[in-house]
């Protein structure tokens, strides 16, 4: 399982065009499969926890950019990564309604064998409009109707992952018959979800592992996460909470905070951020919506992801606090990954090390998420 004894850091959305960031900066990222790999080899031998991909379909339009209008589609982007890394875990993003549960369960259980373990699913029952009328498929409007659909859809794959032999199915969504998936995954793969609506966090109480959820405000956040451990412990299950961030660190925080003025204020693409914004409002209820338009800035420089800007001591406190609110973990993002993370590797990870946030012990090749 993905759970270490120290605060967990990951990255997010490399295999998106633009990363995190609705901007027009020249620099933004390319998310090429040598940029990938690049940046999953460095993460590697840096001792970074693993690596998280957004699934997308379809891009959001701006003025512009084709916000995530190019995505390497993420079953395959996260084999390729397991197989030429060594330690770092490799999570696949997947879509209920789009990946059938038969054939997941059997690439989720190749890829187990690939990277010796090192494999989680992130589930995502659906909520982006264009998405479902892009495949053709109709986005149910109810939360009721797509978590009971997921549901279904993850008892089918773990009865996969279990049962020796072949077996039927018959439920309300599913009905199968003579179905086995051999092999089996090496190891427990561990379960990531992020939900905002009562329905969402159900299920994510029942099945995750982890629950990724925005950190717009700690002290609120600091109460969301009890409650969130609190209904998974009443199911007599628990539950660790991950949160995402976008990182801008520079020797002084004049520096850091000229470029995010640079990257946001002067180059932000506004036209996708409004429209990224209202497709949050109309279908997902995954940030909280008394908040949302107060994100504007947070959504362009990091689709709203916690601000880590500063020098390397300003960033480690802003980890911090997020470990202080009760997060097990961040995901991290770049205007353009390759060329800042190092200076994140060389000056933010010493400082989480001596916090006793981070071990620099090397990771195993063991099921240790």
């Amino acid at each position: 399982m993905l759970k270490r004894d120290q605060f967990l850091l990951g990255s997010f959305c490399s295999n998106c065009s633009n990363g995190m960031s609705i901007t027009k900066v020249p620099e933004r990222w390319v998310n090429s499969w040598e940029n990938n790999l690049s940046l999953g080899t460095m993460l590697d031998e840096a001792g970074i926890d693993f690596m998280l991909p957004v699934a997308r379909w379809v891009g959001t339009p701006g003025e512009e950019i084709d916000f995530h209008g190019s995505v390497l589609e993420t079953i395959t982007w996260a084999t390729g990564l397991l197989a030429l890394t060594k330690n770092i875990h490799v999570i696949s993003t997947v879509h209920t309604a789009i990946n059938h549960p038969v054939v997941l369960a059997k690439q989720m259980a190749t890829m187990s064998q690939i990277g010796k373990g090192r494999v989680g699913l992130n589930i995502v029952a659906g909520w982006h409009r264009p998405e479902y009328e892009a495949l053709g498929l109709v986005l149910p409007e109810d939360h009721e109707t797509r978590y009971g659909y997921a549901q279904e859809w993850f008892h089918v794959v773990k009865k996969l992952w279990q049962e020796e032999d072949y077996f039927d199915w018959e439920g309300r969504y599913f009905n199968l018959k003579r179905v086995k998936s051999d092999p089996h995954p090496i190891a427990d793969i561990p379960i990531i979800n992020a939900a905002g609506s009562k329905e969402g966090r159900e299920f994510a109480t029942e099945n995750a592992d982890f629950l990724f959820t925005p950190a717009m405000d700690l002290a609120r956040s600091k109460e969301e996460i009890a409650d969130l451990k609190n209904q998974a412990s009443g199911k007599g299950r628990s539950v660790d909470v991950l949160t995402f961030s976008h990182v801008i660190c520079r020797p002084t925080e004049e520096e850091a905070l000229e470029y995010r003025d640079y990257v946001v204020k002067t180059n932000a693409d506004w036209l996708a951020v409004e429209n990224v914004i209202n497709m949050q409002f109309a279908n997902a209820q995954s940030f909280p919506h008394d908040l949302l338009n107060l994100m504007r800035d947070r959504f362009a420089l990091g689709h709203g992801g916690f601000p880590l800007v500063g020098t390397p001591e300003q960033v480690a406190d802003g980890i911090t606090s997020l470990a202080e609110a009760g997060f097990k973990g961040t995901t991290l993002s770049f205007i353009d990954y390759n060329a800042e993370f190092p200076y994140f590797r060389d000056h933010v990870l010493p400082i989480l090390e001596e916090r006793g946030l981070r071990s620099n012990r090397e990771l195993s090749n063991s099921n240790v998420m």
